[in-house]
């Protein structure tokens, strides 16, 4: 099942310019929808969604967030084979090879791109070791306070 756009929608276009798939068709000040073939169900466009318009596959309303406090992905690189398979489940493109670790040569998976990454969670469900999580950034006004 696909996400879905609601009568809510104005036509922003956020959720457009935003999905991977192009998976979402309209014009703008017009009720876009989801061509359900294309759909990954990253869930991007009902995070960026700011009038709550899109349902998960489940019809729950996907809560809308800033885009600067979505989850990223975090690497345990106690844990982590450096396989790569997070960087392929990747819609953005934001997982890259860091640079080799000094003692093994290891080239463990980066954030190379934060700003691309869509909180999907594509990265966390394809590591066979469970070697990444999803955590809100740290915002420097948090780290002041703290």
């Amino acid at each position: 099942m696909a996400y879905l756009i609601t009568e809510n929608c104005t036509g922003c276009t956020l959720c457009a310019r935003l999905c991977p798939a192009g998976a979402i068709l309209g014009e703008k000040k017009q009720r876009h929808r989801i061509v359900a073939e294309l759909c990954i169900e990253c869930g991007a466009c009902g995070r960026i969604c700011p009038k709550q318009s899109v349902q998960d596959p489940f019809g729950e309303t996907v809560k809308g967030e800033k885009r600067k406090d979505w989850k990223k992905p975090v690497f345990d690189l106690d844990a982590c084979m450096a396989c790569g398979m997070c960087i392929d489940a990747c819609p953005a493109g934001c997982l890259a090879p860091g640079p080799p670790s000094p003692g093994d040569k290891t080239a463990y998976p980066v954030l190379a791109d934060p700003g691309a990454c869509l909180s999907c969670g594509f990265c966390v469900e394809e590591c066979p070791v469970e070697a990444v999580a999803l955590a809100r950034p740290v915002h420097e006004a948090q780290v002041a306070a703290a």
